[in-house]
């Protein structure tokens, strides 16, 4: 039987959620020096476990095979690591075992972009990203739409539409902080 233990706020690790190319690993890595703590992406951790880079995992095991490394990555991070701050692949929070999981054992920030922002930045992510190949713009925003209702699933929400990842980082750290100093004032008032 597992015991369950109570984390700190302070020490749950912080996700970060978000479609592909919303800014989730800059914005990620700049509140990991922020906060002085170890920064991990979940794609690039996949693809150094698996020694393989995620577009060829795609192209030889599938996606399903993919899902299921990321999923099972995601979940042991969750429950087993402490003070992390970890950024998801676009599609990874789409899987409720996923959710649940971030939900219940971290902070989940969500990096919320407007489709008219993001579209913007396709020219810069599509090459990288497996799951964008050979889809047209309407398929593109259909995706896009269609993942908004899993990612309104989480503790916070930052767009990043109008603001510089520095910006949205120094939101995240405050908004951390202001937790943060809330939990202690009501322990201390117990």
């Amino acid at each position: 039987m597992t015991e369950n233990i109570e984390i700190s706020i302070r020490e749950k690790n912080i996700i970060f959620i978000g479609f592909m190319g919303a800014g989730k690993t800059t914005v990620g890595q700049l509140v990991a020096k922020k906060l002085s703590r170890d920064f991990i992406d979940i794609d690039q951790e996949i693809e150094r476990i698996h020694q393989m880079p995620v577009s060829a995992i795609f192209q030889e095991l599938g996606e399903a095979s993919f899902r299921k490394m990321e999923r099972e990555l995601i979940v042991s991070l969750c429950s087993e690591t402490r003070s992390k701050i970890i950024s998801l692949g676009g599609g990874a929070y789409m899987q409720e075992e996923v959710r649940k999981a971030c939900l219940a054992n971290c902070i989940v920030f969500y990096i919320d972009v407007s489709w008219e922002s993001w579209k913007e930045r396709i020219p810069l992510i599509i090459d990288s990203r497996p799951i964008l190949q050979n889809k047209s713009l309407a398929q593109i925003e259909e995706l896009f739409n269609s993942r908004k209702s899993a990612y309104a699933l989480n503790h916070y929400s930052i767009s990043s539409s109008d603001i510089d990842a520095e910006t949205a980082a120094d939101q995240v750290v405050e908004s951390l902080k202001l937790a943060w100093n809330l939990n202690d004032t009501k322990h201390n008032l117990l």
